[in-house]
């Protein structure tokens, strides 16, 4: 399963309880949708972190990096290639 996938699989499913794609827009942010909130926010670095083996540190711990799939798929990519 690619990165993007096992991101929106995980959101669709613990987030937003369903498995229809189309409820979630890889592009759209989680904080201004309502789809994930601070305690969300800290869900899905636990995610990211056991499923992907990597560690978001404090400071990347910002929407720059986490507030959508497409943000994070760039993030999670960029941290295991510095691996």
């Amino acid at each position: 399963m690619s990165i993007r996938d096992s991101l929106r699989a995980y959101v669709l499913e613990n987030c937003l309880f369903t498995d229809d794609g189309s409820k979630l827009n890889d592009a759209d942010s989680f904080l201004e949708t309502g789809v994930l909130d601070s305690t969300g926010i800290l869900e899905i670095i636990l995610f990211v972190e056991e499923s992907f083996g990597i560690e978001v540190a404090d400071d990347e711990m910002e929407p720059t990096n986490l507030d959508s799939i497409d943000r994070l798929v760039v993030y999670v990519e960029r941290k295991l290639a510095e691996k």
